[in-house]
């Protein structure tokens, strides 16, 4: 299996927030780039680019293949959130050795509206025109859905790392149905590489019930695990390491090296 890892972050993010992951996998060996998405390299206190709204998660996948077909060989890809759904069409393109799905928005096909997951973009779905729009949570929501496992101090810091997001994306990943671009549709048939979908049991913003509807898509390649006491910031709450610890093994597995 390739030595070679690519980490691709959510929404609202950028290669910063890999920081734990990526310490890890390079003590072990392993090479890691972690590409900020498309429109994503702002100060968080700017204004944001006037073309993120209309941005599409398509848009984000092509710019994520070009990447890897210029590494030697079909790179391990981690994706967190929306970045896991960016994985599961990258894997859909016979791109990806393996792939990990942290925490990872649902493809077309599975309903994601669960409540938690309304309270958790209502400031945005209840504007007008969001999906034309680049968009961001207030700090109150980004606590709610992502960060209420962090201390206070740790969770602002956070929130103040985090950029606009593309209304057009949440909208294709929330509302699949009326998307005609079909920008969320993943042939599971075309994923062949060993896939990993991991859950948080108090992940708010991807509730489990959702991320294990996902493995299920991907069943005959795909391992769950869900860990209890973790939630949707999983690469960066306490005891984060079980679970890096826990992908490290899974790999070393699926490549024969035990």
């Amino acid at each position: 299996m390739n030595q070679t890892i690519i980490m691709i972050h959510g929404m609202w993010g950028s290669g910063w927030y890999w920081g734990n992951y990526k310490n890890y996998f390079e003590a072990k060996g392993y090479k890691c780039i972690t590409p900020t998405l498309r429109y994503h390299d702002t100060d968080p206190k700017s204004a944001p680019h006037k073309e993120l709204g209309t941005t599409s998660i398509l848009d984000y996948a092509s710019d994520l293949e070009k990447l890897i077909k210029g590494i030697d060989g079909k790179p391990i890809i981690i994706g967190h959130s929306m970045g896991g759904l960016i994985a599961q069409i990258l894997a859909s393109r016979g791109l990806a050795s393996a792939a990990v799905l942290l925490c990872p928005a649902s493809p077309s096909g599975i309903v994601a509206l669960k409540p938690s997951v309304i309270k958790s973009f209502w400031s945005v779905m209840s504007k007008w025109n969001f999906w034309n729009k680049p968009m961001r949570q207030t700090f109150e929501e980004a606590v709610y859905s992502m960060l209420h496992l962090l201390p206070l101090q740790q969770q602002k810091e956070t929130y103040e790392r985090f950029v606009y997001e593309s209304g057009r994306a949440a909208f294709e990943i929330g509302f699949w149905l009326i998307d005609g671009k079909r920008a969320t549709q993943v042939n599971e048939k075309n994923v062949t590489c060993p896939m990993l979908v991991i859950a948080g049991s108090e992940d708010r913003i991807t509730p489990a019930a959702v991320v294990k509807k996902v493995h299920n898509k991907y069943k005959s390649v795909s391992t769950y695990k869900e860990f209890p006491n973790h939630a949707h910031w999983i690469m960066g709450e306490p005891k984060w390491e079980e679970v890096v610890e826990f992908i490290d093994v899974w790999l070393k597995d699926k490549s024969g090296n035990k």
